[in-house]
Parts: structure tokens; sequence; C-alpha cells
């Protein structure tokens, strides 16, 4: 039997790995496409995927999304974002495009990390790595998110800013502008230093 092979589903979060190329490549566990206008989010028992919620706010993902295995967003994290209080307790988020359209979550990617926003949600750290899909036929060569569109990198601003927004109440929100590829893998470390320190006492 290969080393490699599970007997059973490992869970996305904790079962899978990271990739051996990590912080410069890692691997994805996708939880929404493009085309969803519910907000689907890993079970952290189970590990299978479940409704969070309907979203109100009529834009969409203009990437894949979903997070990083064996990351945390805890006390590392935190301290690279200026203005926030603790991490949000969650694997690091990661949006990657592909060239081509790509309709099924649930999916492992090798994704090559550009860059990333961070996002304050209520004084939370809750980074989103931007990442392309690894030989990509359009972006496969970026190596950073300076050589990226700058549209699509405004309107994954643009989702995150509004995806929480309730009529009436007070927007608990913040995005920065994106930062480059290096300070994406120093983010991706200390979620990786975060994780250990959690799970692997």
């Amino acid at each position: 039997m290969s080393e490699h092979f599970f007997e059973s589903r490992p869970h996305p979060w904790h079962g899978l790995e990271i990739g051996p190329e990590a912080p410069h490549t890692v691997c994805a566990y996708i939880e929404m496409t493009p085309n969803d206008t519910v907000k689907y989010e890993i079970d952290k028992k189970t590990g299978y995927l479940s409704l969070d919620r309907p979203l109100r706010a009529s834009s969409q993902l203009p990437s894949l999304y979903g997070f990083i295995p064996q990351t945390y967003c805890g006390d590392g994290v935190a301290k690279l974002m200026e203005g926030s209080e603790i991490g949000d307790g969650d694997p690091l988020d990661i949006c990657v495009f592909s060239e081509r359209p790509i309709s099924r979550a649930e999916i492992l990617i090798k994704a090559r990390v550009i860059g990333g926003i961070p996002m304050l949600d209520d004084g939370e750290a809750d980074d989103k790595i931007i990442a392309v899909v690894e030989k990509d036929a359009i972006w496969g060569d970026i190596t950073d998110i300076a050589e990226f569109s700058d549209i699509l990198v405004e309107r994954v601003r643009h989702y995150f800013l509004t995806y929480k927004l309730v009529p009436g109440k007070e927007n608990r929100v913040v995005i920065g502008e994106a930062y480059g590829k290096a300070h994406a893998e120093a983010v991706i470390l200390a979620s990786i230093q975060d994780y250990n320190e959690k799970y692997k006492k």
C-alpha cells in the first residue's frame, strides 16, 4: 500500500499537507467558486463543506476561494497586520485565479502565491492570500501581485468589503491595500507557526 494512500477521508484542514514548496507554492482547498451566491465554509468538526449563509450582496467572487491546510490565524498573523487585536481563529484564506473556468468546489489546487489583501473583520486579522493556478496558461509565470491585473485585485477587495453588509448596520470590515509576494509569504509562515503552536504541541 502506498504511504500516501488514505483509507478514510482526511480532514481538509488538519489532514491535508500544505505542500513541500510552501510558502512559495501551496496546496489550496477550495470551498467556493465564482458562481456561488451563498457562503460555503468547512465545518471544523467534521471536515465537510457546509452552508454558512446566503449572501445578501449582489457581487460575486472573482476567483476560487478556500484555505491553506495546516495554517491558523493566531497571534503571529495578527502581529503582521496593523490595527488587528487577534487572528480570526480560522485557517488562512486564499483566493486562487484560473484562466480556465473551474466550477467545482472541494478540490485541491497547487497555487503559486503572488500577494495578498489585509482584511480586518471586527478587529480580527483575516488576510486573503492571492495566488494563481500553477502552470496557468495566462498567469502561470506571474511572480508578484505587481504584475497582476489591478481590476481583479480591486474586485477581490470590493467583494470582501461588501459580502457581510447588512442594511442599517455598521460595516465592521476594513480592507487595506494589496501587498506583494514577500509579505504574503511572511503571513503564510506566521500562520504555519500559529498552527503548530495550537495543534502540534
